[in-house]
C-alpha cells in the first residue's frame, strides 16, 4: 500500500466533506461502544484480566528473543518451517518463493493487516498470482480497488448499494436481473463466488492474532469461518505474523482472547477461534501438506527498549478507534496507511519515521478514551506526546505552530506577565462575544472556527479559582 500519511491534513479535509463517509462512520460509534462496555460490565473479572493480559505481554516482550527461539524449535519439531524476514520486501520474496515452488497460480487469503503492511496483494498480481481475500469486508474493498479503513471491520466506510455496485460489476457470470436488495443476498453471492476459490487455490495465507512458544501454534480468530477454509483446503499454509505476536503458552492465550472479542466487537468470544499447529500428519482427515511461518520485524525490534515498546503490546482488536473522536470523524483512510485511529497514530511514525507521519500523533483532542478502553492497557495518550516532543526537537511542525508554542513558553516563564495577559484578553474576548457567548470565527483560530464555534470565556481563570481555594484541592471525606 502506498503510504498518503503526509497528506493526512488534506484527506481530512476530504473526509470531513463527504457525505457518504460521514454516514457510514455512524455505524463505528454506534455499533461498537454500547457493544464493548456491556460484555465487559458482564463479566466481573474483566479490569482483572487487563491486568493480566498487560503483565503476558510485558513479560513475553522483555524475553522476547527466548520465545522466539522456542517458538522456531516447536514448529520444526511439528514439521513447520519458520522464515525470518527483516524487512517487507524480505518477506514478500519469501511468500512468493514459496508459491512459485507451489506453482501456485491462486492464493487465498484470511484477513491479515500484516499483508496489507508489506503491499503483500500488489506484488503477488505483479508475478502472475491471483491472490483471493476471503474476508467479507477485505473481500468487497479489493474488489473496489482500497485499502482497509478499518483493522477489524475494513469496509465499514462502504454502504449497502456500493457493494451491490460491486458485485454486479465483478460477477458478471451470474444473472444481471438478480435480486441483490438484501444484505443476506449479498453475502450468499459472496459466499458462492467464494467457495470455489478455496478448491481452485494451491496456496492459503493467513495472518495470526497469537504464535504460542510452548507448541508452535498460529492462532487465527474470525467471525466467517473463511479463515479455516482458507488454511486447511490448500495444499501449502503460509502464516504471516510479527514478532510481537509470540505468547508463551496455551494458558496465556487463553486469558488474553477473554478480553480480545469483547473489546472488539463486544463477544464472549469470537465464532472461531482456530489452533494450527504444523502440516497434515499421516491421520489427520483435512490441513495442508506444507505449514510456513513467516515472521517479520519491519521495525519492530527498534522499538524495544524505547518509549514506543509498549505499543508492542498491542492485539489489534480496534477498540481505540472505535472509541475515538477524532476517527469517528475522518475514518481510516485520512490516516494515510495501513493502521488508523490512536494505535496507528503511534506505530505508523514508529514502522516509518516521524517525517511521513508527523501529522497523526497531532491527530488527537487527548480525551484519553483509547487508553481507558484498550484491553492491554496501552498508554497511547503518552506515546502521541512523544512522537511530538520528536516532531518538536526535528523543526517539523509549521513556523506558525512554533512561534505559538514559543510565544506560549516565554509567558508562561512570567506569571505576573502571563496572568495580565490573560486576563485582558479573556475581559475582551468576553465583552466582544456578548450575550451569544461563542464565536463563528475568529483570527488565529481558523482551524477550529471553520467546522464548530468556538466558546467564549467566561467567570474567573482558573487561577483566580484556585487562589480563592488557598491553592489547595478540594478533598472529600474519605468515608
Amino acid at each position: 500500500m502506498r503510504m498518503q500519511s503526509p497528506r493526512f491534513k488534506q484527506n481530512a479535509r476530504e473526509a470531513l466533506e463527504d457525505a457518504q463517509l460521514q454516514r457510514a462512520l455512524t455505524n463505528v460509534e454506534h455499533g461498537f461502544i454500547g457493544k464493548r462496555q456491556m460484555a465487559a460490565d458482564a463479566l466481573p473479572e474483566f479490569e482483572a484480566l487487563r491486568d493480566n493480559a498487560k503483565a503476558i505481554k510485558d513479560h513475553t516482550l522483555a524475553h522476547l528473543d527466548l520465545y522466539l527461539e522456542a517458538y522456531e524449535e516447536k514448529v520444526t519439531a511439528s514439521g513447520g518451517h519458520v522464515h525470518w524476514a527483516q524487512t517487507a520486501e524480505d518477506a514478500r520474496a519469501i511468500i512468493l518463493d514459496i508459491c512459485r515452488k507451489a506453482d501456485a497460480k491462486i492464493v487465498t487469503k484470511g484477513k491479515s493487516i500484516v499483508s496489507e503492511e508489506i503491499g503483500l496483494n500488489e506484488h503477488l498480481t505483479e508475478n502472475g498470482i491471483q491472490p483471493v481475500e476471503t474476508d467479507l469486508g477485505e473481500y468487497i474493498i479489493q474488489l473496489r480497488g482500497e485499502p482497509p479503513s478499518h483493522i477489524i471491520a475494513p469496509a465499514v466506510h462502504v454502504n449497502k448499494s456500493e457493494v451491490e455496485t460491486e458485485f454486479r460489476r465483478a460477477h458478471t457470470h451470474l444473472d444481471p436481473d438478480r435480486n441483490l436488495e438484501e444484505p443476506t443476498t449479498l453475502l450468499n453471492e459472496a459466499r458462492a463466488v467464494l467457495r470455489q476459490k478455496y478448491f481452485d487455490a494451491e496456496v492459503g495465507i493467513t495472518g495470526a492474532n497469537f504464535l504460542v512458544a510452548e507448541t508452535g501454534s498460529s492462532v487465527i480468530v474470525t467471525n466467517e469461518g473463511n479463515g479455516d477454509l482458507t488454511q486447511t483446503l490448500a495444499r501449502v499454509h503460509i502464516v504471516l505474523a510479527t514478532l510481537e505476536k509470540i505468547t508463551p503458552t496455551l494458558e496465556d492465550v487463553s486469558q488474553i482472547l477473554r478480553v480480545l472479542a469483547r473489546s472488539a466487537t463486544g463477544q464472549d468470544s469470537s465464532v472461531y477461534t482456530t489452533f494450527s499447529t504444523g502440516p497434515r500428519r499421516p491421520d489427520d482427515p483435512d490441513g495442508p501438506e506444507e505449514y510456513h511461518v513467516v515472521l517479520l520485524d519491519n521495525g519492530r525490534s527498534d522499538m524495544l527498549g524505547t518509549e514506543y515498546q509498549e505499543m508492542l503490546r498491542c492485539i489489534r482488536c480496534g477498540a481505540c478507534m472505535n472509541h475515538c473522536p477524532v476517527y469517528h470523524a475522518i475514518g481510516g483512510h485520512a490516516y494515510g496507511w495501513v493502521y488508523p485511529g490512536p494505535m496507528g497514530a503511534v506505530l505508523t511514525p514508529s514502522l516509518t519515521s516521524i517525517d511521513e507521519a508527523g501529522n497523526l500523533p497531532n491527530a488527537s483532542t487527548f480525551c484519553g478514551r483509547c487508553e481507558s478502553v484498550c484491553p492491554m492497557r496501552i498508554p497511547l495518550p503518552k506515546m502521541m506526546r512523544h512522537w511530538r516532543e520528536r516532531e518538536f526537537e526535528r523543526h517539523l511542525q509549521p513556523a506558525s505552530a512554533r512561534f505559538g508554542l514559543g510565544a506560549w513558553a516565554f509567558l508562561a516563564r512570567r506569571p505576573a506577565l502571563y496572568r495580565t495577559l490573560f486576563g485582558l484578553a479573556i475581559r475582551t474576548l468576553g465583552a466582544v462575544a456578548g450575550k451569544k457567548g461563542r464565536f463563528a470565527s475568529l483570527p488565529l483560530a481558523g482551524g477550529w472556527t471553520k467546522y464548530r464555534d468556538l466558546p467564549a470565556p467566561e467567570g474567573r481563570t482558573f487561577q483566580q479559582m484556585w487562589a480563592d481555594r488557598g491553592g489547595q484541592t478540594e478533598r472529600k471525606d474519605a468515608a
